[in-house]
């Protein structure tokens, strides 16, 4: 499930970081892999999981309010190593006091895991830049959630229903012309409500017998957040 405004110029970029992605996270897996191991393209293997997500506003003379906003959720199931990135950037350049900019990017990714991870590479960051731009308004916010169960785990269609309606909120949010502080708050607000919703999601779920016999650990959700 995702939210995205169009983008152009970005794609190659977006491939860039995928492939080393893949290759970070897939680095050391060769001896953990049985021989003749299934590939499953760009987004690593069977034994490897990858979700990489971002937002990007840019806002300036010729386009004064941007944004974009990003909303994933991705169900890895059982990996040994997961490679998580999200990222929210925002940039304003170039306008006049008089005639400000204003650029909001907003990021939120879910990622949900089965089993002990051997490696878990995750990454969440923002930046926001006013670059020239005095009296512009410029905020990134990404935010990730991850879900480790030791069990299998998949989210219900309630769950993913109220998913739906907080990305509907996060995009009506993004595109606001509230002040920047009321938006960082309304942000961590919807974040908020994902993590309640969560940690009922992963309550209720039927608790099946754990992958290994070995993995005993209690279920987590975790918010990464990370604001600029």
């Amino acid at each position: 499930m995702t939210h995205r405004k169009p983008r152009h110029g970005h794609g190659g970029r977006r491939v860039a970081r995928l492939g080393m992605l893949v290759a970070a996270c897939t680095a050391g897996f060769a001896t953990a892999s049985p021989a003749g191991a299934a590939s499953s393209g760009s987004t690593g293997n069977r034994y490897v999981g990858i979700a990489v997500d971002e937002a990007h506003a840019n806002a300036g003379p010729g386009n004064r309010v941007d944004y974009d906003d990003e909303f994933a959720v991705h169900e890895l199931g059982t990996r040994l190593g997961v490679g998580a990135r999200n990222r929210a950037v925002a940039r304003s350049a170039g306008c006049s006091l008089d005639r400000p900019c204003r650029s909001v990017a907003l990021s939120f990714q879910v990622v949900t895991v089965t089993g002990t991870i051997t490696r878990l590479n995750a990454a969440n960051a923002s930046r926001a830049v006013n670059d020239h731009c005095e009296g512009c308004q410029t905020f990134a916010g990404a935010y990730q959630f991850i879900v480790s169960t030791p069990y299998s785990f998949t989210l219900s269609r309630p769950v993913r229903n109220e998913l739906a309606r907080l990305e509907r909120r996060l995009g009506e949010l993004e595109r606001s012309r509230e002040p920047i502080s009321t938006v960082e708050t309304r942000a961590d607000s919807l974040a908020a409500e994902v993590v309640t919703l969560l940690r009922g999601a992963v309550a209720a779920a039927p608790r099946g017998e754990a992958v290994s016999p070995l993995q005993s650990f209690r279920p987590t959700v975790t918010l990464r957040r990370h604001i600029d």
